[in-house]
């Protein structure tokens, strides 16, 4: 039954990464896999490897793009069944684990919408898997493979260095502290994770720690405190894992951690800080900031591990029959109306004509840029411009997928998002007339303000999603100016928003 359900919804996903176009974000890393690069400003280079081994096996389509993410999440599943059985060596809770992801939203569903955490989570999870090996046999080689998981996971996300605690708890609180740290294989772990992860190093020594001084602006800008920041982060977190699964899972792991604490039992130790960190830091910081919809991908199915091995574990403990009993039934609850909201969610995007969140829809309001490229093709013919402007990495991105590199697409500002890029045909662009196309009312910035650039109105063209209509985009002909491809940092043309003093022009994002 657990099998034919798995096969079932890994169907699910290739039909969704097959059939729904690709979202904004989705486009920008696809723009990367374009591109030889060691590290890219926004992110480590996983996620451009990851997609350009799906595209050279189906091509630039969508589903080339996301098929990374499918076998990211068979690979995940694999993992956590080798943990859990490795764990209990109980049958039904390995059947339990490998079923939990596909009764969340995040993993069931949107593992095939491709970010740079779905390359996190498979790395993350063969980190953990190696250190519970460690603890099963006390072979400390197992140190080595941990530090190989532990620096592709962060060459996948930044945000993987949260497993660190962890890391460290599993190293420093059980008996063995002292044999381990007077061991060369942790040290050699740790310096194995450092090599993996270079690539990053070289690249941001390269460019002044470009991609670490940006991920710090984001972390430490002041904001002011805001309850609807906390409130999208929980309600994000009971949406996306599940809305009995989500407690279901942290009780689990208050359980895990009070175990762990209690008896200094190693396993029971990572797995507990290995989610309880990051989910409080994110809890913290979601009182003055936007979480990211996948930034704590990575760390819940370490969590779902947790909620089998504790099923386990209570009859073991002498737990109450009540108890044992409850905490069973909901995890049940939990797969079976979990699956059933991932069928619901699928089928509503996939096969449903109604569009019941008007502008709020999240895959509806990043739908419909195919519209904007007709209309900026035909606008093209008629003008005679042969390369096309922006002034958000959204747009950029969406325009270069739809026109696949026949017409150059430059994005004239936040240049620092494409340190080393390639020439997209400066022959094209030098010395011709370009088109300029714009979310309104972006239009009216001061992008243009210290150029030479005379602008030509041609109208606008809106983009809509199930008759609703998402955003209406001006569209100007350009002449008179050539864009500066390579600005200095000093140049307002150069630098990210946030780090130019203007944070809300991206909060949308």
């Amino acid at each position: 039954m657990a099998a034919v359900v798995i096969a079932a919804m890994t169907m699910i996903r290739i039909v969704y990464a097959s059939a729904l176009d690709l979202r904004t974000d989705e486009a920008y890393y696809w723009t990367w896999s374009k591109e030889l690069q060691l590290c890219f400003l926004d992110h480590p280079p996983m996620i451009a490897w990851f997609i350009r081994l799906g595209t050279t096996l189906f091509g630039d389509t969508n589903l080339g793009v996301r098929f990374a993410g499918i076998l990211a999440m068979g690979a995940s599943q694999l993992l956590l069944a080798d943990i859990v059985r490795r764990v209990t060596h109980n049958v039904r809770a390995v059947i339990l684990a490998v079923l939990l992801p596909e009764a969340a939203l995040y993993y069931g569903l949107l593992m095939a919408k491709v970010a740079p955490d779905i390359a996190a989570i498979p790395f993350a999870l063969a980190m953990i898997c190696a250190l519970v090996r460690l603890a099963e046999s006390g072979d400390g080689r197992w140190w080595l493979a941990a530090g190989l998981f532990g620096g592709l996971a962060l060459l996948s996300k930044f945000t993987v260095v949260m497993l660190l605690p962890a890391v460290a708890a599993f190293l420093l609180v059980p008996a063995w502290r002292r044999r381990w740290l007077f061991s060369p294989y942790p040290w050699c772990g740790a310096l194995i994770a450092l090599a993996v992860f270079s690539p990053v190093l070289i690249w941001n020594a390269q460019h002044d720690w470009a991609s670490f001084w940006f991920q710090l602006v984001r972390a430490t800008a002041p904001r002011d405190f805001s309850f609807r920041t906390l409130g999208d982060y929980i309600g994000l977190q009971l949406g996306q894992v599940g809305f009995i699964l989500l407690p279901v899972t942290l009780s689990a792991l208050t359980l895990t951690a009070w175990r762990g604490y209690r008896t200094r039992e190693p396993v029971a130790i990572l797995l507990s800080t290995a989610v309880l960190v990051p989910f409080l830091y994110f809890l913290w910081k979601s009182l003055t900031l936007r979480i990211g919809d996948t930034w704590p991908m990575f760390m819940w199915p370490i969590g779902f591990a947790a909620v089998a091995i504790n099923i386990v574990r209570l009859p073991q403990e002498g737990w109450p029959k009540w108890m044992i009993r409850s905490t069973i039934g909901w995890a049940r609850a939990a797969v079976g109306t979990g699956i059933a909201m991932v069928v619901l969610i699928f089928l509503y995007y996939v096969a449903a004509p109604w569009n019941f969140l008007g502008r709020a829809d999240p895959i509806g309001g990043e739908a419909g840029y195919q519209q904007v490229a007709a209309r900026a093709e035909e606008e093209l013919a008629s003008t005679g411009a042969t390369w096309i402007a922006t002034s958000d990495y959204r747009t950029y991105a969406m325009l270069r997928w739809f026109f696949r590199g026949r017409v150059p697409v430059v994005q004239i500002n936040e240049r620092a998002r494409f340190l080393g890029f390639r020439d997209p045909g400066m022959s094209l662009i030098a010395g011709h007339p370009g088109l300029y196309v714009v979310r309104e009312p972006d239009n009216s910035g001061r992008v243009w303000t210290d150029t030479t650039a005379r602008r030509e109105p041609l109208g606008s063209v809106q983009r809509t999603w199930r008759g609703t209509v998402m955003d209406t985009y001006a569209l100007e002909k350009l002449t008179g100016w050539t864009p500066d491809l390579s600005p200095p940092p000093t140049s307002p043309l150069y630098q990210w928003r946030w780090l130019a003093g203007d944070p809300d022009s991206t909060a949308r994002g």
